[in-house]
């Protein structure tokens, strides 16, 4: 048995673009059935969860569990050269609840040291650090002046 040809279905087009328009930034199932909803268009949510998976199975987009109040992000990355893919951390804000997809090279190295120094493996994808994102900071002083 020969391997399936990958081919790209008219849902499959419409999910990507509107990844794609969201660069850098996270989707949620929710976000893509409201889109494609606003197009007019009918999708089944569980047509649009599988053709995430062939996605991500892919390689073009990234899947992000962040916690079990969270529902999954996803994130298109399937522009990206090997050197644009760097470790992603998320901050997640207490106040608000934005996540905010962080993607630094210092967070490379921090991925490294807990490697070397401490023979602890970190899984990015998984990685969230918890603060109070600019926008609170700025209207909890508002409120204090």
């Amino acid at each position: 048995m020969g391997i399936r040809p990958k081919y790209k279905t008219k849902q499959q087009e419409i999910i990507l673009d509107f990844l794609k328009s969201k660069k850098d930034g996270h989707v949620t199932i929710a976000d893509m059935n409201d889109h494609i909803r606003d197009m007019g268009l009918s999708v089944g949510q569980s047509t649009i969860y599988r053709q995430m998976d062939k996605l991500v199975e892919e390689g073009l987009v990234n899947k992000y569990i962040v916690d079990v109040n969270s529902s999954a992000c996803y994130e298109y990355i399937g522009d990206e050269s090997e050197e644009e893919k760097v470790s992603c951390i998320h901050l997640k804000c207490e106040n608000c609840g934005r996540l905010i997809h962080l993607k630094c090279n210092e967070m490379q190295e921090l991925e490294h040291h807990l490697l070397g120094h401490h023979n602890f493996k970190i899984d990015p994808s998984r990685t969230v650090l918890y603060g109070i994102c600019e926008k609170c900071q700025k209207e909890e002083t508002k409120k204090t002046e």
